[in-house]
């Protein structure tokens, strides 16, 4: 099995991926505390460095780039330095950002994280998170018509700000099907029954739990969840991350299988989602089966959960893991 797995990854470099979601900039704060403000008590951070990375649907493509398949991105962002400031080391990284559209009436959503002693303290957000409006979305639309015949997959990255709307998913499955393409959806809570015609979604457990209304009781195991999900979203497959519990899989007509994690020490879960979304598409997009993809998103997870703050796993670091995983 580790064999086959090695071999797909080493195909990852012919996969075509094209990635639509919100895009926006994290910020990371690093600093040292050693007192409390005399004004309010609260800690006063020292700030030691500062960096900028690329995230939500962003990270995705991080992810995609640094394990050498091509993708285009397809996303907004405001008409303000950060905003260029994104797609310069979007483009630099060698993501295709001609699908990256200024929106003059939204700003770039960003989070910063402040993080001291190896904890996050706080997160600030600045964002705009209505529907987009009517115009953007035609000019989001006309960029998927132009990509939609270099790309093997679609990834859907829905972070619940305004991007992914009712209207663009009844669309893109309207265009998945006529092109014969797979879409791999990284769900918002709220958003799940509009997601009806996706390939697979990648929820985490607690996205899971509360997808189809109300919340669950811990008494229902997340497999009854699970082919719930699957049947009433007619989806083919359903991978629920799980944390420091792994993985589980459903697939229409099998078994649910779990996949037990293989992550030694977890710092930051912050991203990992995104490097699953990206990994496991990848695996799809050259020729994969469900179960392959999800054991090799398995392993990149539990890289990718050792840094702070979202990071992206190389296609070397993966293949080391793997083979003495």
């Amino acid at each position: 099995m580790k064999k086959r797995l090695v071999e797909i990854v080493n195909r990852f470099n012919k996969a075509k991926v094209l990635v639509i979601g919100d895009v926006m900039m994290d910020e990371y704060i690093y600093g040292d505390v050693s007192r409390i403000s005399p004004e309010a008590p609260v800690p006063v951070v020292k700030v030691m460095k500062e960096t900028f990375i690329p995230g939500g649907a962003a990270n995705v493509v991080r992810n995609i780039n640094s394990l050498g398949g091509k993708v285009y991105l397809v996303g907004t962002i405001g008409n303000d330095p950060l905003g260029k400031r994104l797609k310069k080391t979007l483009t630099k990284s060698g993501a295709s950002t001609q699908g990256l559209i200024i929106d003059r009436s939204r700003p770039t959503t960003q989070k910063t994280r402040i993080i001291a002693h190896s904890q996050q303290m706080v997160r600030i957000d600045k964002e705009k998170t209505d529907s987009i409006a009517s115009h953007i979305r035609k000019r989001l639309m006309n960029a998927l018509h132009r990509f939609i015949n270099r790309v093997d997959i679609i990834i859907v990255s829905d972070y619940g700000k305004g991007i992914i709307t009712p209207s663009i998913l009844k669309k893109i499955f309207s265009l998945v099907e006529k092109h014969k393409k797979k879409v791999v959806i990284d769900p918002k809570v709220g958003h799940f029954k509009d997601y009806r015609g996706a390939t697979i979604l990648t929820p985490n457990k607690n996205e899971a739990r509360v997808a189809l209304g109300g919340i669950l009781t811990e008494e229902e195991s997340i497999h009854s969840i699970g082919k719930r999900l699957l049947k009433e979203l007619d989806l083919k497959a359903l991978l629920v991350t799980k944390g420091a519990e792994g993985m589980s899989l459903f697939q229409k007509d099998k078994k649910a299988i779990d996949i037990p994690t293989v992550a030694q020490e977890v710092y930051d879960v912050t991203g990992a989602g995104d490097t699953v979304t990206a990994v496991l598409a990848l695996g799809l997009a050259v020729g994969a089966n469900f179960l392959s993809s999800a054991r090799i998103a398995n392993f990149a997870a539990g890289i990718v959960v050792r840094e702070i703050g979202a990071a992206t796993v190389s296609k070397k670091e993966l293949l080391k893991r793997m083979r003495s995983g």
